[in-house]
């Protein structure tokens, strides 16, 4: 599935290519202060197997990854995921085999001159507009370290409803095992999270 160029007022999405690396680096390096439960990449080597595992996650069709501009430069990074269609009953009309039934959008941090402006809602908009409106999924899921507590306001501030926590989920990037805070947006759900979005970005614009 080739991946799509999300374009909005201020912020573009655009596939992940190999030559991210330095960009990603740079802006990983403005601060690592709310980093603390996040897989940020650190260093050009790091961001350089970064890059590489997120580009082999995408050719096992597992990951769509996107680097996030803002202003003309690299401020980031963010994904869709679990993007295998569902498997419907024998000869159902709903079956699809070339877009997903849901997805999870994840994979997300911004640079910190990023981070409270109006970048994260952008994104996340074009995110869940193209997946409700392109691909017409049922539900975008959206999730984070339990303890992540600006994450998980984050992901709030953005519409998505919290659905609960799986304990023991996977390992945290402290080297723990971790717990993880699960959202979700329903298909039903999304018009009231688009005007709620576009009135939240239209304010932001105002304010400058």
């Amino acid at each position: 599935m080739k991946s799509p160029r999300l374009v909005g007022r201020s912020v573009t999405l655009r596939a992940l290519t190999s030559g991210d690396a330095a960009g990603l680096a740079a802006a990983a390096a403005e601060s690592r202060e709310n980093y603390l439960y996040n897989p940020v990449p650190e260093g050009i080597e790091g961001a350089i197997v970064y890059v590489d595992r997120a580009l082999r996650q995408q050719r096992e069709g597992l990951r769509m990854p996107f680097v996030i501009e803002w202003n003309a430069r690299v401020v980031g990074t963010t994904s869709y995921s679990e993007l295998t269609p569902w498997e419907w009953s024998e000869g159902s009309p709903q079956q699809r085999t070339d877009i997903p039934d849901a997805v999870e959008v994840g994979y997300t941090w911004l640079a910190h001159s990023a981070q409270r402006t109006v970048v994260n809602t952008e994104a996340k908009y074009l995110l869940f507009r193209h997946a409700f409106e392109v691909w017409k999924v049922h539900s975008v899921c959206l999730k984070t370290d339990l303890r992540n507590a600006r994450s998980r306001a984050a992901i709030e501030r953005v519409g998505a409803r919290f659905d609960g926590v799986r304990r023991a989920h996977c390992p945290g990037v402290d080297g723990t095992v971790r717990t993880s805070a699960y959202f979700s947006i329903l298909k039903e759900e999304w018009s009231a999270v688009r005007t709620m979005l576009e009135t939240r970005l239209q304010s932001q614009v105002s304010r400058g």
